[in-house]
This record gives structure tokens, sequence and C-alpha cells, in this order.
């Protein structure tokens, strides 16, 4: 489905000059309101109009989360806080939360960009939403919520948590949409089989997952054990919320962005050299319609990919694949540059594991020690004891030549790795501070 068939297969040079049309109109914006950007601009010598194309986008200073965090709470705001209809922030993990402002008209586009979010995954009026997004701060929930209320679907603001009541409400209220983290909705297909309720008996048929990176590997496993199509989300709170970039069901092979509201860029995050579409590197976005929080190339440390070929489905919009990790969350262990999902891909790809694993971080005299834990099935929790340390040591290996980083493999049972109820804790660090 369509939702904006004007916009979404817009010829790529009718695209273009959209862009920069409106690129020059932020930067005449932010540069009025915002002191941060007005000195940022001066600094670079630059000014809105000197913006011709899209591609003078590399003279613009980039913007980082520390600017955004320097500026706490308000100081990015680019209107009048009586003019701010709404507040989002971060969940603060590694510091200050990161505060975002919405206008009205904001919270509008909003809508409209989660509208064609839903509809790129098949969604449509008479469809019934079940939003195990959490409602608050974090912009998932309420992001999803209005956008559905836009496509005119019915919305159950079921937020996250009570897994048996969520699956209950699943088989009463007849959901069709399931929207929640990859890793909650393996945590409520555990939980179906428990309660002994069959997928396929549900009125399920896709799954919008995101808000944590996830393999392909994990899709597999979410369609099989729901039964159901799982298309990824892209989104962060700092350049909107979901709705930046959406997985359309009928092609499967990365998030179209929705270039008429952001511009995006990959870069070498080492240089901040721009890179051709196809190279893998750090994304970078310059929101271009927003009104009360606009974000101008914002680094947003996600590892990715762009592909501007047409898509199966007709959209023109780029295409980003499914970001690795971030490289702030990159793990260096023993000098070796390791994502999560890299060990979550060999471990999805053995049979006999459950996509249930930590990766635990310790430090033992100056070495950095890393300890892969992974559940098993009922059944090879029950193998003999020889067979489990056989398994254990394959998994070393095909971790060794995958990743390039030696690792301990512990073998846990069944459900012994505790569940999410939104997103999980792939990574404990334990290494000594420096």
């Amino acid at each position: 489905m369509v939702q904006n068939q004007k916009l979404e297969f817009l010829p790529r040079s009718e695209l273009a000059d959209l862009q920069a049309e409106r690129l020059r109109t932020t930067l005449r914006h932010v540069e009025s309101s915002v002191p941060f950007y007005r000195q940022k601009f001066r600094e670079a010598g630059l000014k809105p109009d000197d913006i011709k194309s899209v591609e003078d986008i590399s003279k613009i200073p980039f913007t980082n989360k520390q600017d955004l965090r320097d500026h706490y709470p308000f100081g990015l705001f680019a209107v009048p806080m009586d003019k701010v209809a709404r507040i989002h922030a971060s969940s603060g993990t590694t510091g200050k939360m990161t505060v975002v402002g919405y206008t009205l008209r904001d919270i509008d586009t909003w809508a409209e960009l989660m509208a064609r979010t839903l509809a790129c995954a098949g969604a449509g009026k008479g469809d019934i939403v079940h939003n195990a997004y959490g409602y608050g701060l974090f912009t998932g929930g309420l992001g999803v919520h209005y956008g559905a209320e836009k496509l005119g679907a019915t919305v159950i603001p079921i937020s996250g948590g009570l897994t048996k009541r969520q699956i209950m409400i699943l088989q009463d209220f007849g959901g069709t949409v399931l929207t929640c983290t990859p890793s909650y909705a393996l945590n409520l297909a555990e939980v179906m089989e428990e309660m002994k309720v069959d997928p396929s008996s549900l009125k399920l048929k896709v799954g919008i997952f995101g808000a944590e990176p996830w393999s392909e590997k994990m899709r597999e496993e979410i369609e099989r054990k729901l039964d159901i199509d799982a298309v990824d989300i892209y989104g962060l709170s700092e350049v909107m919320g979901p709705g930046v970039a959406q997985e359309c069901v009928e092609g499967k092979r990365g998030s179209h962005i929705f270039e008429d509201h952001f511009i995006a860029e990959i870069i070498d995050p080492e240089t901040g050299e721009q890179l051709p579409y196809g190279e893998r590197g750090e994304l970078v976005f310059t929101t271009i319609t927003k009104e009360a929080f606009p974000v101008i190339r914002y680094r947003t440390r996600d590892i990715t990919s762009l592909d501007a070929e047409t898509c199966v489905c007709g959209r023109t919009m780029v295409r980003m694949q499914r970001v690795t990790g971030r490289s702030d969350d990159m793990l260096i262990i023993r000098g070796v540059n390791v994502f999560p999902s890299q060990v979550e891909s060999v471990l999805m790809g053995i049979e006999g594991l459950e996509p249930h694993y930590q990766l635990v971080l310790d430090r033992l005299g100056q070495l950095d020690t890393l300890e892969v834990q992974v559940e098993v099935t009922e059944k090879v929790f029950s193998d003999e004891v020889k067979n489990l340390e056989h398994l254990g040591k394959r998994i070393e290996t095909d971790i060794k030549e995958y990743c390039a980083v030696t690792c301990k493999v512990k073998l846990v049972e069944p459900k012994g790795i505790q569940r999410s109820e939104g997103k999980a804790k792939r990574v404990v660090d334990n290494r000594p501070r420096q």
C-alpha cells in the first residue's frame, strides 16, 4: 500500500530540487532562531543561500549528540516555548537525556510519516494495530499511535509488559499489525508457546520491529515463530522518532528513507568524508521540514549503507540497509572491532540455539575477555555433556572465523537469560573504566 504516491514515487531529479529548496528554508530558520547554528555557520563562512543544490550540503558543519547535551534541555529549540506542543526525550542511558520538541505542524508531519510507514508494511484502513512500543517520553509508542490514526487504522495502545495479557488481547481483539522491538516479538512467541497458543490462529499478518539492531536470521526466526511478515523500521528521537525510514513488505531489502523530509548521507566515521552509495559508513541526517527542533548534518553513529536503485515496490526514495550497530556501541576487544549483531548472525545460524544471548566483557590482567552466553533448546540442554562441549567449541570456532575475536561460550539453560519488554540488554561490560 502507498500513503502518498505523488511524493514516494517522485523522480529523483525532482526530489533533489525539492530537498535543496527545503534545506535552504531550514538553514534560514535555524540561523535566525538558534544561536548555536548561527555561530557554526559564521565560523564556516557559510550563508543559507550559498547552498545551491543538495550536493552543497557537505559545506555545512556536522552536529553531534554532545552538542545536544551541551544545550540541554531546550537550547537548540528553534521556536519559542509557547509554540512547542510536545516534548519527548531519549532514554539517556549514556548521559543526559536528549530532549526534542514538536510544534503542532511537526506532530502532523510525524503522523503523516508514520502513516506512510504503516502503509509500507501493508497496513491500511480496517487494520488493527497492536502497539506494544512504550508510551511516554520515548517516541515509539505515540509515534505509531498517531500514524495509525492518520492512516485510518484502529489502535490498541497496549504499550510494553504484561505479556500474557498482550497475548489474550491479540486473541480477543484481533490485532493484524504488531509493533514492538524484535526481542520482545521473540518474547511474545515464547510465551505463546508456553500458553499453547498457535500463532496461526491469530489474525496477525505483519510485524513492524525496530528500536534495536537485529539480524536477517532473527527476522527469519520471528517470521517462523509468529507466522507473519517481519519488517524493519528506523527512527531516532533527535531526527523525528520512528517514521524516518521503513522497509516495504514487498521488498524487505532495506528501509525507504522519506527524503522529502530528511537528507541522508553516509560518511567515513573517522574522516567525515562523504561515501558513495553502496559503501558502509556512518549515517548522517538533516531534517528539512521540522519547525521546533531541526537538526543539521546530525551524526547518528549508526553504521549502514544507502541504495538508490528503485525498489520492486516502485518507491524511488533511497533505502538504508539494516543497521549493524552504532560506531559508539562497537566493542573493541583486544584491538578487534566487533558489533553484537555480528555475533548474533553466527548464533542464529547454528541449530539448537535459542535467539537469546548476552556478551559479557571483562578484563583478566591486561587482557580483555569475552564470554558469549547463549540459550540452548530443551532438547540440546538435556543432551550428553560431551555433545554440549562439542557445540560450545563449534560456536567459539565460528565466532573466531567470522568476527576475528576469541571468546568463551557458556551454554545457558532455556529461559536462563533475562527477557526484555523493550530493548534487549545484549552487552554486559564489566571492564574497569579508564
